[in-house]
C-alpha cells in the first residue's frame, strides 16, 4: 500500500512542539489536512497558522489525549474532513528521579498519558478505519521501547507497554491490508522535551551525543505514511540499543544505571518540578530543545563506536571483573560530563 499525502485527512497528536510540530510541517508540505491536538491550543494555533503559510489546511484542536471522551471529541472534528487517513500518535512526557523518591501521582500521570493516551488515540480512530476499510495508526514509542531507562521507571513502563499494545493491535488487524499499526522507535531527539518534563533528581537533564534532529524524525513518519511497514527505528543508536538488551538486558540496565548515577553525580544542581505533567509548559518551545552538541563528527563517531563495541561485549562483559566495569562505566559517564 502507497498513498498520496496530497489533500489526505492526518490528526496529529502532541503537535504543539518537537516532534508533533515538525510532523505537523512535514506534512503541510505534502498538502495534507491537518488536525492538530495538544493541550495548549494557543501553542497549537501558532503551528497551525505556520502549516498554513505552507500552503495545507490546518485545525487546531485542544485535546488531552489522557481524557477518552476528548480524544473521540477530536476524532469527530477530524471527521468532518470525510475521512480521516493517518492518525500519528505522538504525546509522550517524562519524570526523571529515582523511582521511591518520584511521587506515585507523577509515575500515574506518565503511564496515563504516554500508554493509555495512546490507546485512547487508537480506540477513537480504528472504528472510523475499519468504518472507511483503511487508515494508518502510527506510534511514536523511542528506543525506550527496547531498552529499560533508570530514574525513568514508568517512563520504560510506558514505552515497553506501547510496543506490547501495538504488537497485539497489530495482530487483531491482519486480516485488514489497508489498516496499519506502525511504530516509531527514534533515538535521543533534539526537542524542548527534556526541559519540559518532570524533574525530581534535582540535577541537569541533558541527552548525551549524538542527539537526532526532530525533523529528521519527521521525515520518517511521512515516509511510513506513505509507504506503512510495522516498526521503523531512527538513528543508529536505537539499533545498538536493541542489540544491548537482547544479548544482555540485565547488565544493559544496571551499566546504564551506573552511567546515570555518575552523571548525576557531577551534572549541575536544579530545582525540583513537576514541570509539564499535568499541564502544558508556559512556553511550547518550538521544535529545536538546543540539545544537538557542536562537538566534531570524530566526537559522534566515538560515542556511537562506544554503543557498537559494548552491545556487542554485553554478553561477555558480565564475566569480567566488576571492577573494571565500574572504571568503564566512570569513565563514559566522565565523558558526558564534559560533553553536555
Amino acid at each position: 500500500m502507497s498513498i498520496d499525502l496530497a489533500h489526505a485527512v492526518v490528526v496529529i497528536t502532541g503537535a504543539s512542539s518537537g516532534i508533533g510540530q515538525a510532523t505537523a510541517e512535514a506534512f503541510a508540505r505534502r498538502g495534507s489536512r491537518l488536525v492538530l491536538a495538544a493541550r495548549s491550543l494557543e501553542a497549537l494555533e501558532k503551528v497551525a497558522e505556520t502549516c498554513r503559510s505552507l500552503g495545507a489546511e490546518a485545525v487546531a484542536v485542544e485535546t488531552d489525549v489522557t481524557d477518552p471522551q476528548a480524544v473521540v471529541a477530536l476524532a469527530s472534528k477530524a471527521e468532518e474532513f470525510g475521512r480521516i487517513d493517518v492518525w500519528v500518535s505522538n504525546v509522550g512526557i517524562g519524570a526523571v528521579g529515582r523511582f521511591h523518591e518520584t511521587p506515585i501521582e507523577a509515575h500515574e500521570q506518565v503511564v496515563r498519558a504516554n500508554l493509555l493516551g495512546h490507546i485512547n488515540d487508537a480506540h477513537a480512530v480504528v472504528p472510523i478505519f475499519l468504518r472507511q476499510g483503511h487508515g494508518v495508526f502510527i506510534n511514536m514509542i523511542s528506543l525506550g521501547g527496547f531498552a529499560a531507562a533508570p530514574f525513568a521507571a514508568a517512563y520504560s513502563a510506558s514505552k515497553f507497554g506501547l510496543r506490547g499494545f501495538a504488537e497485539a493491535l497489530r495482530a487483531e488487524l491482519a486480516d485488514k491490508p489497508n489498516i496499519h499499526i506502525c511504530d516509531i522507535y527514534p533515538a535521543f531527539v533534539d526537542t524542548p522535551g527534556l526541559r519540559h518534563g518532570a524533574n525530581y533528581v534535582g540535577r541537569e537533564i541533558t541527552a548525551p551525543p549524538p542527539v537526532i534532529n526532530a525533523r529528521r524524525v519527521a521525515r520518517a513518519i511521512v515516509e511510513v505514511a506513505i509507504s506503512p511497514r510495522p516498526s521503523t527505528t531512527v538513528g543508529s543508536v536505537t539499533a545498538m540499543t536493541r542489540l544491548a538488551h537482547l544479548v544482555a538486558p540485565n547488565f544493559a540496565a544496571r551499566t546504564l544505571g551506573r552511567f546515570m548515577e555518575g552523571y548525576f553525580e557531577r551534572a549541575p544542581r536544579v530545582e525540583v518540578s513537576s514541570g509539564n505533567l499535568y499541564g502544558p509548559p508556559a512556553r511550547a518551545g518550538g521544535i529545536d530543545g538546543g540539545f544537538r552538541s557542536e562537538t566534531s563528527h570524530t566526537s559522534r563517531n566515538v560515542v556511537l563506536a562506544l554503543t557498537a563495541i559494548a552491545a556487542l561485549a554485553a554478553g561477555a562483559a558480565v564475566a569480567s571483573g566488576s571492577h573494571r566495569r565500574r572504571r568503564s562505566i566512570d569513565a563514559l559517564s566522565d565523558w558526558l560530563s564534559r560533553h553536555r
